[in-house]
């Protein structure tokens, strides 16, 4: 996690009422407190507690009360209980210690976590990196991509995480709901998608027997790597974790090889050979090994469809995150910046499925 400068928030974790919250829980906040912003997000505040002994945890938040909460969104009790889920498992997550539901503490609900540290590599294209530690970094991104995917979350209590049909459908419905409540400006691409993408939703994503652990927002930038190795130590951010089809998740990621580099932080138009980066298909064949399929091509035929899904999905969120910098509630020192690529995302999916 960095500890970067980030915008001020209208909570307020550094009052007396946090510090009275936390001496039964880490007694060691009573001989004093530092906290400090920590960078990244673009939705839920995050500080770093320092108490007086040396010792840290990570405050995760709510956006402030006077921020507009779209429907399900800023979900962190969803990240608790799944944190709390995959302790223990084949995915790398940072421990977890309490949920706090009271509001009055700091000004909206929270929970306090072990503090992980190591590299945030922000940058998809890995910019001080030699090639071959780019390619073991993306590697490793995969292989805990297809554990994730792997694990039996019926096992880890999971059972009501998510609804095992029609997840493409849902999924498509609550960000067309997600962007129509956030709508700062008309996007001609978005209205097409809205249109497009529940008539044409393949049969391979209607398969009720792939249904797994989805994060939602997996990227590089919601990894801690190790210090020195090209190893996860925690995978963070699991704001829009369910249950879904895992090629979601993957066409998800797999968006970084469609954006230019920039604001979205993409691969397109690089040298990739060159730079020991994988290629697209290079990245989803090692993926479906790795989950022991061999339907390549399958997947190939269909992914256009993955890809503008979610693509869409990110125009939607990059709305939400354009309307929070409207509002002046926006969790990132970027978020303008980012917020403003909502159209150019829009387009590129609709240019995979337009022809």
């Amino acid at each position: 996690m960095a500890t970067e400068t980030a915008p001020k928030s209208p909570l307020s974790p550094d009052g007396p009422a946090l510090q009275a919250w936390l001496a039964p829980h880490w007694p060691a906040a009573a001989a004093g407190l530092q906290l400090s912003r920590l960078a990244g997000g673009q939705s839920n505040p995050t500080w770093l507690l320092t108490a007086g002994d040396g010792s840290q945890r990570v405050l995760r938040a709510k956006p402030g009360p006077q921020a507009a909460l779209l429907p399900s969104a800023h979900a962190i009790e969803r990240e608790f209980a799944v944190l709390q889920a995959l302790q223990g498992s084949e995915v790398p997550v940072p421990q977890v210690h309490e949920f706090c539901a009271d509001e009055s503490v700091i000004g909206a609900a929270f929970y306090l976590m072990a503090f992980v540290p190591g590299r945030v590599l922000r940058e998809a294209s890995l910019p001080g990196l030699s090639p071959a530690e780019r390619a073991a970094v993306h590697d490793e991104a995969n292989r805990v991509l297809a554990a994730l995917h792997r694990v039996d979350w019926r096992a880890r209590g999971l059972q009501d995480f998510g609804r095992p049909e029609a997840y493409f459908e849902r999924l498509i419905a609550r960000w067309t709901r997600q962007y129509r409540a956030s709508q700062t400006t008309e996007l001609p691409a978005m209205e097409r998608l809205i249109e497009w993408l529940p008539t044409h939703i393949p049969a391979s994503a209607r398969d009720p027997q792939a249904l797994a652990l989805l994060h939602g927002d997996y990227r590089l930038e919601n990894m801690v790597f190790h210090p020195s190795e090209p190893r996860v130590l925690a995978v963070l951010d699991w704001e829009l974790s369910t249950l879904g089809h895992p090629l979601s998740d993957l066409a998800y990621h797999a968006m970084a090889w469609h954006h230019p580099p920039g604001p979205l932080q993409g691969l397109a138009g690089l040298d990739l050979a060159a730079l020991g980066l994988p290629t697209e298909q290079d990245f989803v064949a090692r993926y479906l090994a790795r989950m022991g399929r061999d339907d390549l091509a399958a997947v190939q035929a269909d992914w256009p469809f993955y890809l503008a899904c979610n693509l869409f999905r990110l125009g939607a969120i990059l709305q939400g995150i354009a309307r929070r910098v409207q509002d002046g509630t926006a969790a990132s020192p970027i978020a303008r910046e980012v917020s403003a690529q909502a159209g150019a995302v829009a387009e590129r999916g609709w240019r995979l499925v337009s022809g």
